[in-house]
């Protein structure tokens, strides 16, 4: 009998669209058959994406790595079989179409990992996309349609101080970036 503490992470193909489903199906599938000492972990990584959508801001899971999901586990005896027999799932990715299973690399699953920890830790900090001095369009609030130049931008509160011509004046207006585009 194979160390059933060896575990390896193997990516499993899975129908585009179907990750969460199959991720659920195999954790399911594992208890039932009590093989939980043989699949420790089933990841499917996701970022957090955000939307703005009639002044409501939405966040959403986007799947990362769409068709892939993540598992943990050490592939012995009947496991591949079970995890390839669970509805939605194509197969293993490995080297060759068929052939055995091929573990990622430390290196590889602690870069997926990291970037999952931080796409979850960091919803907002993306790099900001807008420069003091450019002119921008407000897409949301009270000043819709209104165009105007960027005179501050705070990173912490992702906010922009924006100077918008209004009857004529010069008028500051403090906006969110969700509220602005680039012109």
């Amino acid at each position: 009998m194979a160390d059933v503490n060896v575990k390896k992470w193997y990516v499993v193909r899975a129908v585009s669209g179907q990750e969460n489903k199959v991720k659920a199906y195999i954790e399911t599938e594992i208890a039932r058959l009590e093989m939980t000492d043989y699949v420790s972990q089933v990841l499917v990584p996701t970022e957090k994406v955000v939307t703005v959508k009639e002044g409501k801001k939405l966040v959403k899971d986007k799947v990362y790595f769409p068709g892939y999901v993540m598992i943990e586990a050490n592939l012995v005896g009947e496991i591949p079989h079970i995890i390839k027999s669970i509805t939605s799932v194509i197969g293993f990715l490995g080297e060759i179409k068929g052939g055995e299973p091929v573990p990622l690399r430390m290196s590889e699953v602690n870069r997926m990992l990291g970037k999952v920890d931080e796409l979850a830790v960091n919803t907002d900090t993306r790099s900001i996309p807008f420069n003091v001095g450019e002119t921008i369009k407000v897409i949301d609030g009270p000043f819709n349609g209104f165009n105007g130049s960027v005179e501050k931008i705070n990173e912490e509160k992702r906010k922009l101080e924006v100077m918008v011509k209004i009857f004529g004046r010069k008028t500051p207006l403090e906006l969110s970036f969700m509220q602005v585009e680039k012109v």
